[in-house]
């Protein structure tokens, strides 16, 4: 092997990660605020009264409160004047109040109350937007419990939010990134003959906390072989064997924010019809970039990379051999997020965008090829947060 894959073992790599020397600060209270203040001009130019975030990343992104959904109710309730409104158990005040980022108002429900109750007291009626993750089942309880309340889907509002990342996003996301790659580095180092996908998975998650994300792997996919030639793998705990492709997809959180780097490559000898669907894949990807300029549509940037692939006589569209899903997809506190680089998404590109770039090619059931690195849209172009990997025989620059 060469000098970035084998050679060095699980715990000679874990013994060498710090964790990492200049975090990113965490977002502010002054950014929440403004957040906020566009949510309601937001709001109130789509003629909506109010506007209702449910658990989850939007309520993150707003509220600072980094919970995820279930069967109780947790919301902000942002009317377009007037100090948001907090909704949650009762039991939950404690936490609540550590985690709250924002000034609010907190008003509580018992376990047999209706939490509903409090949004139709809150707003007696006009038009509420709400959260198009928020489940079904809470918007049924709300029209039921406010029938003079006309509902409307909230994608619009938030979205116009989430989708241009601030500086401060940017380098939460950055260091995110930063870190997923070295690990990736280290965990390249590990591999040799005979080693099982779940041991580079569990190197990986320690890794990650070793370097500074404390929950370690977001996620984490290791794909050995034929494998590979599916885009998530297959239910099975690949053994590595020599000349063996090696595909590698994982992401942690900083703050919340979101890495997710894949890199492909050769263990021992390149076979010649891997190196030419990698050298492939490797020009469709900088045919995306290449294309990238504020202004053009998502859909575009899909086109270019597909283009690439169609021209070899791959395809066309989504067809095998060839590339069966979209280019790319947003990122920030999601780690897929709108908007995508796809067809048929005509949302036009803007400086703070943030995107993966993986026109995956797929041989099916022999072999697949996936580089993913990340991008932001700048005033006049794009700009890596990740460096593209160099070639099939050496992953990393």
């Amino acid at each position: 092997m060469n000098n970035s894959i084998g050679g060095s073992t699980i715990g000679r790599e874990l013994a060498d990660i710090t964790p990492w020397p200049t975090p990113a600060p965490a977002i502010s209270r002054a950014e929440r605020d403004a957040r906020i203040e566009r949510a309601r001009k937001l709001t109130r130019d789509t003629g909506a009264d109010a506007l209702l975030i449910g658990a989850g990343d939007s309520l993150r992104y707003f509220a600072g409160i980094a919970w995820g959904l279930s069967e109780r109710l947790v919301a902000m309730l942002l009317p377009v004047t007037g100090r948001p409104i907090m909704i949650a158990p009762a039991f939950e005040l404690g936490t609540l109040e550590a985690d709250l980022a924002i000034d609010a108002d907190i008003r509580l429900w018992e376990e047999h109350e209706n939490p509903a109750r409090l949004i139709a007291d809150a707003l007696r009626g006009g038009t509420l937007a709400i959260d198009p993750m928020l489940p079904f089942m809470f918007a049924e309880r709300i029209r039921a419990a406010a029938p003079a309340l006309a509902l409307r889907d909230a994608a619009s509002i938030i979205d116009g939010c989430r989708m241009t990342k601030s500086s401060a996003e940017l380098a939460l996301l950055r260091q995110a990134k930063a870190m997923t790659l070295e690990v990736q580095r280290r965990a390249a180092r590990i591999l040799a003959p005979g080693m099982r996908a779940s041991q580079v998975r569990r190197f990986i998650d320690e890794a990650h906390r070793a370097i500074g994300a404390p929950g370690g792997s977001y996620f984490c996919a290791v794909q050995f072989g034929r494998s590979t030639a599916f885009p998530h793998g297959l239910p099975v705990d690949d053994v590595l064997a020599d000349d063996d492709l090696v595909l590698i997809d994982t992401g942690c959180r900083v703050e919340g924010y979101h890495s997710d780097i894949t890199r492909t490559y050769a263990f021992g000898r390149v076979d010649p019809e891997h190196r030419m669907i990698w050298e492939l894949e490797h020009e469709a990807q900088a045919a995306a970039f290449a294309a990238v300029e504020p202004g053009r549509s998502c859909e575009s940037i899909d086109a270019a990379a597909r283009a690439v692939l169609e021209r070899a006589g791959l395809g066309p569209g989504y067809r095998l051999p060839g590339l069966p899903h979209r280019t790319g997809h947003g990122i920030g506190l999601s780690i897929h997020e709108p908007a995508y680089l796809v067809s048929g998404d005509t949302t036009p590109l803007a400086p703070g965008m943030c995107f993966s770039n993986e026109p995956m090619i797929v041989m099916p059931g022999r072999f697949g090829i996936r580089l993913e690195d990340h991008f932001h849209v700048t005033e006049t172009a794009a700009r890596w947060f990740t460096e593209p990997q160099p070639s099939i025989d050496r992953p990393f620059a």
